[in-house]
């Protein structure tokens, strides 16, 4: 009961976390790697989520042992680190916004129908941008806190029913081998990188985990212990590892060794990873399947416009203290990230295959991702208390993880450069 109490007193920001994670990178990306290499790539998946776990972890860490944000960690290591990390986000930022409202908006038209209404997909972008913006100005944390637990309460719910039954079903194609070898073709090189970029989600997003902890703490007036928010962390960041293997199987189970294409369109998309659900549920279920794949990507698309509002909001203080006093600081923020991001959506719009745009934000935020994963265990180990240090095994973990992250980017950069 103790353990229950505490999750409920923390609970936010590792469900924030997972809503995050479980966008983009589970439904488009883990259900592609499904789907196109059955469980050829279901190791690179699970390496990820591990390799990469140290990091997020350090973010929760360092905001309950010091009461702030691992951006102020940043500054503590060099004012050259804060800019590297304020140069890599706003890089990033109108890109990774804009692969993720794009997803969004693919769901939204095929919920509604807005393409029979004669809304374009510029149109309908710059509704769901509009929306997210909106309510994030209005609410902010406290709206964003309860919407994240209700779509999350529906996307646990629905997915495993899913995976349960198609388990249960077999997979469509009958010669698919459970346990694969790794695919190692020059397709799923191409595709490796964008599948981890964001498997579980970008490392430069750990600092988000690290806010909406100091968020939640100044919100519910509860200062948990390090092992309260640490469990609440893991809670989520295990929830979203296991719903990426599910994606993962579905894919490979009702799309790999089919005559079935992957759609370039995202409404078109859409519509296809609904069809997925209700080829299991039966057609009954399509509307909702439909509403609840529409708010999982709608909460990840909200969270990501809140996430880099607060980076920014917070990283330009500590630049620039002395313009720190401007009113409103954090809803400019917001507005600037829904203009640059309709502007990127809007070009990338001209090609018709949404998976090009995903799949460059996804490498983008791959190819950073050492820098800031060596900044996180840097700060972690060199600022904090003894008592709030990592442990042993978890460093350990952090350097191989900076390993692969190195590894695997000098990898694809060769790979790019041999197959062109």
């Amino acid at each position: 009961m103790k353990r229950i109490q505490s999750l409920k007193n923390t609970l936010g920001p590792g469900i924030l976390f997972a809503s995050t994670a479980i966008g983009v990178s589970h439904l488009v990306q883990s259900t592609k790697a499904g789907a196109m290499f059955g469980f050829g790539l279901l190791w690179a998946v699970i390496a990820a989520n591990v390799l990469k776990y140290p990091f997020f972890e350090f973010g929760s860490r360092y905001a309950n042992a010091t009461g702030t944000s691992i951006i102020e960690g940043y500054q503590k290591l060099s004012k050259w680190a804060l800019w590297t990390y304020f140069i890599i986000t706003i890089s990033s930022m109108f890109f990774v916004c804009a692969a993720v409202g794009k997803v969004t908006t693919g769901f939204m038209e095929n919920l509604f129908h807005l393409d029979k209404i004669g809304l374009s997909s510029s149109a309908s972008s710059i509704l769901v941008f509009v929306i997210c913006g909106g309510i994030l100005i209005i609410g902010k944390f406290k709206i964003l806190d309860k919407l994240i637990k209700l779509i999350g309460i529906v996307l646990l719910l629905s997915t495993l029913t899913a995976f349960v039954l198609c388990l249960f079903h077999g997979p469509i194609n009958n010669s698919l081998d459970l346990i694969s070898e790794p695919s190692i073709s020059k397709e799923a090189w191409f595709f490796l990188i964008p599948l981890m970029g964001w498997m579980p989600t970008a490392v430069d997003l750990s600092s988000w985990n690290s806010l909406w902890t100091v968020e939640k703490i100044k919100s519910s007036n509860y200062y948990p212990a390090l092992k309260e928010t640490l469990f609440e962390f893991n809670f989520g960041y295990i929830f979203s590892g296991i719903l990426s293997i599910c994606f993962v199987t579905l894919g490979a189970f009702l799309i790999y060794g089919t005559p079935e294409i992957i759609e370039k369109s995202s409404h078109l998309f859409a519509h296809q990873i609904v069809n997925l659900y209700t080829k299991i549920f039966g057609s009954w279920s399509y509307l909702i399947i439909a509403s609840s794949t529409f708010s999982i990507m709608f909460g990840t698309c909200i969270a990501v416009f809140d996430g880099y509002g607060r980076v920014i909001d917070k990283t330009t203080e500590l630049l620039f203290p002395k313009r720190s006093k401007l009113k409103n600081k954090y809803s400019i923020c917001i507005l600037i990230l829904i203009i640059g991001t309709f502007l990127i959506t809007y070009e990338f719009d001209k090609s018709g295959d949404f998976g090009i745009l995903v799949n460059f934000a996804t490498s983008i935020s791959f190819l950073i991702a050492p820098i800031i994963a060596i900044f996180n265990y840097l700060v972690v180990n060199r600022y904090l208390d003894n008592k709030f240090v990592p442990p042993k095994w978890l460093n350990y973990l952090s350097i191989i993880g900076v390993l692969y992250l190195i590894l695997f980017s000098i990898l694809y950069l060769f790979k790019n450069y041999l197959f062109t």
